[in-house]
């Protein structure tokens, strides 16, 4: 069986080859086999992702810093309200079904706050009065996600219903809370990208999607970084992406942070923040960002 994969020269492993089969099944096999070909010479992966556009405007720099989990406890919400209203956060990731997404909306719908849907696959609802089935179906999905790291790359035939239920409620009560359907959409645990979503289509055609984290040559091994580009690629054909995309952490060293920021000079750059996270709260309230931007400015999503 492994000798039939186009990808074979990298597969080690029946783990691995079901991921080859699902990127098979994304791209068709020839494409695969061509994508994966380039991931073998030496181009960089930053280049080689800045490669996937979605069409040929010349991108025009800005710096994106995105605080994830909007909406899950009064703590978490509350944290990234303030580093926001300190202007070190310019837009936010929500979760709903959880304990404060309703005073989160609340907030956000008055600030005008740059707000996208939070899509949460893996972490227990938490709202009173959630729907007994909605719970349900949460919970195989979330049991088969976190059963292995290397889960969310198998597509799973039995739970195409329970994906499609779990997201879906989360879109319909995104609109519900928000007055208006998400334009923006990431995941809890970044398993908005896992394989069932994509391949079931699960994502609103024309939104703007989180792409995997960037990195360069060397930061991730060959099948990491060749599984994460034909996941950007495939994206891309349905969705529109930032063009390279970071986590604030870890904060040492400050050149690591100094050269994601110089990259928004040219670049669409998104970082993702966790406020909630004592560090990065107070190194974005006390000004930490701000000093490495030069003549970097902090936007939102929307050019």
């Amino acid at each position: 069986m492994l000798n039939e994969c186009p990808c074979r020269r990298f597969c080690h492993n029946e783990t691995v080859h079901r991921g080859c089969i699902n990127i098979v099944s994304l791209l068709g096999c020839d494409r695969a086999y061509t994508q994966i070909g380039e991931f073998g010479g030496k181009q960089g992966i930053l280049q080689s992702e800045l490669a996937i556009k979605n069409d040929k405007k010349p991108s025009v720099g800005r710096l994106i810093v995105n605080a994830d989990d909007w909406g899950q406890d009064t703590h978490t919400t509350d944290t990234i309200l303030n580093c926001a209203m300190g202007k070190a956060v310019s837009s936010v990731s929500a979760m709903v079904f959880m304990e404060d997404s309703a005073r989160a909306a609340t907030i956000a719908r008055e600030r005008g706050t740059d707000v996208g849907l939070h899509i949460n696959l893996t972490s227990r609802f938490t709202a009173s009065g959630c729907s007994a089935v909605l719970v349900a179906h949460q919970q195989k999905v979330s049991r088969y996600l976190r059963w292995h790291r290397l889960a969310q790359v198998v597509f799973h035939p039995g739970l195409v219903n329970s994906f499609h239920y779990v997201v879906s409620a989360q879109l319909d009560e995104f609109f519900r809370l928000y007055g208006a359907a998400p334009d923006r959409l990431d995941g809890h645990h970044h398993m908005h990208l896992c394989a069932n979503v994509l391949l079931q289509g699960l994502l609103p055609s024309g939104t703007l999607v989180r792409r995997n984290f960037s990195f360069h040559p060397g930061q991730k091994s060959l099948w990491n970084r060749m599984y994460r580009r034909l996941v950007d690629y495939q994206l891309s054909k349905r969705h529109r992406l930032v063009d390279l995309f970071f986590s604030l952490a870890p904060l040492e060293p400050p050149d690591r942070l100094r050269e994601i920021i110089s990259l928004a000079e040219r670049f669409v750059v998104e970082v993702e923040t966790h406020p909630v996270n004592q560090k990065e709260y107070h190194f974005l309230l006390n000004g930490g960002i701000a000093q490495l931007m030069g003549n970097v400015t902090i936007g939102s999503h929307q050019p």
